[in-house]
């Protein structure tokens, strides 16, 4: 479950694009959508709202925006050419290539004005950024006061069911994606994760990086975790 590309180039998420989809439905068991559904919600979008999605991927929390917030418009931004073709060709058929456009980016250069979105999402995206506090950052400047920034994103599971888990994360969702795929990228999944913060660390980060942290949600039995922040400005 990657959303975006990583390191800025998008190679390696060019070469999954195909099956990506697919391929996330079925090593999650569906379940990344309703984490989605959890993350446009804590938007709270106003009724005609801008929204940017961040490491946008093929498009699917885009397209979740528009779907859920029917006044609102939304632009993702991705550095994969293949991710962001698929993206296009589904907003199409989706009759949604009105209110959704995309285009080429990475979260540590944002191509917007200062305050241009009423929201910003980035969905397995973040922990790909090679400098997370300069992408946290620009998400705050492209941010209007007040308005809310959400961050999806994989994490250790803890608790009862933290090892099964942490097996199905660490063994289950890389060897399946790379057999689904037919790619061996799907590998980088376990070290990627392993590598990340624990979310107490990472809120820290957000604040250090300009933002009030307002939620840090576990979700699924912390299997990912939705942090929602607001510009911490004076």
């Amino acid at each position: 479950m990657n959303d975006g590309a990583r390191e800025g180039s998008g190679e390696m998420f060019d070469a999954i694009a195909g099956r990506y989809d697919a391929v996330n439905r079925i090593v999650s068991l569906g379940i990344d959508q309703s984490w989605r559904r959890a993350t446009v919600d804590a938007l709270e979008l106003p009724e005609r709202g801008a929204a940017l999605d961040v490491a946008t991927g093929t498009c699917d929390l885009a397209m979740m925006i528009a779907r859920r917030c029917p006044g609102a418009t939304v632009v993702g931004v991705d550095p994969s050419k293949e991710m962001l073709r698929i993206g296009e060709e589904k907003l199409a058929k989706a009759s949604l290539a009105d209110r959704v456009t995309l285009q080429a980016g990475v979260g540590e250069e944002l191509p917007f004005e200062d305050r241009r979105f009423d929201g910003v999402t980035i969905a397995f995206g973040i922990r790909n950024c090679v400098d997370r506090p300069r992408a946290l950052r620009e998400m705050a400047r492209v941010t209007r006061d007040g308005g809310r920034i959400a961050i999806l994103e994989l994490s250790e599971p803890r608790g009862l069911l933290g090892p099964l888990a942490r097996f199905h994360i660490h063994t289950v969702v890389p060897a399946l994606g790379a057999a689904l795929s037919g790619k061996r990228e799907y590998r980088y999944l376990e070290r990627s994760i392993a590598a990340f913060p624990q979310p107490d660390v990472f809120a820290e980060t957000m604040r250090a990086s300009g933002l009030d942290v307002l939620a840090v949600r576990p979700l699924t039995f912390g299997v990912s975790c939705l942090f929602v922040a607001t510009p911490a400005r004076t």
